[in-house]
């Protein structure tokens, strides 16, 4: 573990042989036949990144949760009031291809095994685009995924009701299939911990001095920001729609079935030509500049594993 040399730094430096050593093995036995219901496209999760990685990842944060259960109740205590059964919620940050997904999936899945089975619900900020009908008519289709294409007003209410202690709060779905927000209902009620995933999640905006505003990560108990190189990035970005290209975009029924017969070289080119206009000036704009407003940095290198954690000091 390393604290900086010359310059100071707000996080402690973790190697993944070091992070490793954190883990706890109680719940090694439970996960051996669901590491492939857990892997995302191209994305190669194994049990040792489990065990490694997120194993310790899930131990933490069962301190963090616990110790905040604990402040809610002496402030509830002090305050003469009634407890409020009010959910942890974790927020995952990162860019589009990088695997935030994955670890959302992994952290459910490990928290939920923990002593207690405490319910966990995922919830990602696709539901909260706005419909590309919207969009559309707001010329900002080619700019899905950047800050002003969110619904940011919906996803804050939506957070202060489960802060509030909302019986039932009402999350937006999004199929990727169709490529938009899609009329179904996913009723989040009482859950122990919300993870919250998404490329906007740490975004702060430019507030004036005279305006008061609320962001999305001010409801975060806890932040995690998923980081790779922007090369290895937009490599992975051209595998996973190489991938898709073979398989959901030949969905009559998606958004991108005109991109099913496209040859090896049109697909790869297509890729590239997305990346470089929607997603990588929204990585460098938008995304990599909320990486260090998160509490716990994953730092993946060029085979999708990760070889070093950043845990902000306390």
């Amino acid at each position: 573990m390393k604290q900086g040399a010359a310059n100071y730094t707000p996080y402690l430096h973790f190697s993944r042989a070091e992070w490793a050593k954190l883990k706890d093995d109680q719940l090694l036995h439970v996960l051996g036949n669901e590491i492939d219901s857990l892997r995302a496209l191209n994305e190669p999760l194994t049990e040792e990144e489990i065990v490694q990685i997120y194993l310790p990842l899930s131990r933490l944060l069962t301190f963090y949760i616990a110790a905040s259960q604990e402040l809610y109740a002496v402030t509830d205590k002090f305050l003469h009031a009634s407890i409020i059964k009010v959910p942890f919620i974790i927020g995952i940050a990162g860019s589009v291809a990088v695997g935030k997904s994955t670890t959302a999936r992994v952290l459910k899945r490990l928290l939920s095994l923990w002593p207690g089975h405490p319910k966990v619900e995922l919830v990602t900020t696709d539901g909260f685009l706005y419909s590309n009908k919207i969009l559309d008519q707001r010329n900002l289709l080619e700019r899905k995924g950047f800050p002003e294409s969110y619904d940011a007003r919906k996803l804050i209410r939506f957070l202060a009701d489960l802060k509030s202690g909302k019986p039932k709060v009402l999350a937006p779905v999004y199929s990727h299939l169709y490529y938009d927000v899609v009329q179904e209902d996913h009723w989040i009620a009482q859950p122990d911990i919300v993870i919250i995933e998404g490329i906007n999640v740490l975004q702060a905006g430019r507030p004036t001095d005279k305006t008061f505003r609320v962001f999305v990560s001010d409801f975060f108990d806890f932040s995690i920001y998923v980081d790779a190189a922007a090369d290895h990035i937009e490599r992975w970005y051209v595998e996973r729609f190489e991938t898709l290209k073979k398989t959901a975009f030949r969905d009559p029924a998606s958004y991108f079935h005109r991109f099913a017969n496209l040859s090896t070289e049109e697909s790869v080119a297509m890729a590239k030509k997305i990346w470089s206009e929607i997603n990588k000036p929204n990585l460098t704009e938008n995304i990599l500049p909320t990486r260090n407003r998160a509490k716990l940095i994953l730092k993946k290198g060029p085979d999708h594993f990760v070889e070093e954690v950043w845990l902000r000091k306390l």
